[in-house]
């Protein structure tokens, strides 16, 4: 496929989740098996639940939708993970290539306690829980999911920002032999996303490290990653090897690769279309029916105040 430039991505590198179904059931043939070889994939590389070392944690219904969760199966073999492809069955067959241990972050910027922290020493002093948030994604279709970690702004809190933080920067581990989708430039690499300083320190905001109660699957963002309910999917970086607070908005990946369609703060909102489509319903994997999209995918009363005043058709 030929990409024209990093800042225009091709409407046929997002795959539409009408397709979904199909791709599924092809891999599942023996045409898709005698395919693997060819790719120089592994069919079976993706892992069951239990090959995922049990977590820990306690399960916080305040926080949490009263909502089927979407079976394991389909949350960690359909996918958003550039780094490893642009179709969404890629991560689950590529991710286990990625090395998650020893893993550290990096942490810099307008903070009074700078530093590298092993994943060990982020873990250390949180208690875990077990949050079912929903993911809707920009392209139509979503989740709902069982994360498992930790507020976000109990660990801001360690670093102490100064008073200049106004926005945290967050960056995807940049491993191009781990992460063959990196060796391509559809996008910008590393990935970047950035939040507001009030949105991260947001109850809701959550550093998750597993789901369905396990570690955290590589395709799915192994072995830290950001969840935030109320925004599109891709807000939610993965993988983060880095944290920086700035007092300048810094310019997120997919903003700098399509300004027109993917704004800062790309909140959940169904009277702001894509370029491309409507963002008025939106399909859950699982269900045949489409549903209406909600405002901030549903998380409204917690966070429409952050945005008060603002006009969110411009600030999108």
């Amino acid at each position: 496929m030929l990409i024209k430039s990093k800042k225009e991505i091709a409407t046929s590198e997002i795959t539409d989740e009408s397709i979904y179904q199909q791709r599924r059931n092809f891999m599942k043939t023996s045409a898709g098996l005698a395919l693997a070889p060819v790719l120089g994939m592994s069919m079976d590389s993706h892992a069951a639940i239990n090959d995922y070392e049990k977590l820990n944690f306690s399960k916080n219904a305040r926080f949490s939708v009263d909502e089927k969760p979407t079976d394991y199966e389909d949350i960690t073999t359909y996918n958003n993970f550039y780094e490893f492809g642009t179709s969404k069955s890629a991560p689950a067959q590529l991710a286990h290539r990625l090395k998650t241990s020893p893993w550290s972050v990096v942490v810099e910027g307008e903070v009074e306690k700078p530093g590298t922290l092993s994943l060990e020493d982020i873990l250390k002093p949180h208690t875990l829980e077990e949050r079912i948030y929903r993911l809707r994604c920009v392209e139509g279709w979503s989740m709902v999911v069982p994360w498992v970690g930790f507020q976000l702004s109990d660990l801001i809190k360690r670093f102490k920002p100064t008073s200049r933080a106004k926005f945290v920067e967050f960056t995807t581990l940049h491993r191009p032999a781990e992460m063959p989708g990196q060796r391509r430039s559809v996008l910008d690499w590393p990935y970047l996303e950035a939040l507001r300083i009030d949105e991260a320190m947001n109850p809701l905001t959550l550093m998750a490290v597993g789901l369905y109660g396990r570690d955290m699957p590589n395709q799915n963002g192994a072995p830290l990653r950001l969840v935030v309910p109320w925004k599109y999917g891709f807000k939610s970086i993965k993988s983060i090897a880095r944290i920086r607070f700035t007092e300048k908005q810094p310019v997120s990946t997919w903003t700098r690769a399509i300004p027109s369609e993917y704004g800062f703060y790309s909140n959940v909102n169904p009277t702001v279309n894509h370029p491309r489509w409507s963002q008025k319903r939106e399909r859950r994997i699982g269900e045949f029916l489409k549903r209406k999209t909600l405002m901030f995918n549903g998380y409204a009363e917690e966070v429409a105040q952050l945005y008060s005043g603002m006009d969110l058709r411009k600030n999108f």
